[in-house]
């Protein structure tokens, strides 16, 4: 019988390249028909594995699902971008491949985020999501996420998503 090997651990430089294939498809996955199709493909070609080994490199906080040496998802998170909110940690970005979905590794991925900032002293969480991706907020409602703000933005309405410590 074979057995899998399931890991999250902080990404490395040379992981690059599969965050950035991860990247690609989950975003081209979650916002079809929510981001016009010439402005998504610009938001991803942006993000290519130059742009992710530098960030790696340089420190920022990206975790990943490694799944038998295939990385299936990632997570990015830190300090709260808004500096006059009460929450000090944030969830940046979460996303995982399509085949990867449902099956409880967002959780896992949310989870090992927020004790890692619970771990740097950061209270409370703070998590963006477009109001238009249902999936999304569905998520982070599960999770104990409630609305606490809302903000225009030029394409769509974004809505905060909180999960307190």
């Amino acid at each position: 019988m074979a057995q899998s090997l399931l890991t999250i651990r902080l990404a490395r430089p040379h992981d690059a390249e599969a965050v950035a294939s991860v990247h690609d498809l989950s975003w081209r996955e979650a916002y079809r028909g929510i981001i016009p199709g010439r402005e998504l493909e610009r938001m991803v070609e942006r993000r290519g594995p130059a742009w992710w080994e530098t960030a790696i490199s340089r420190g920022s906080r990206v975790a990943v699902l490694d799944f038998d040496d295939r990385i299936g998802g990632y997570v990015t998170f830190g300090v709260n971008r808004l500096s006059a909110s009460p929450y000090q940690g944030e969830i940046f970005e979460l996303y995982l491949l399509p085949e990867f979905q449902g099956l409880g590794f967002g959780r896992r991925l949310f989870q090992a985020a927020r004790k890692d900032l619970n771990a740097r002293r950061l209270d409370g969480l703070m998590v963006w999501s477009l109001s238009a991706n249902e999936r999304a907020c569905s998520f982070y409602e599960k999770l104990g996420g409630r609305k606490v703000r809302r903000r225009v933005a030029d394409r769509d309405a974004e809505l905060v998503r909180v999960r307190e410590p």
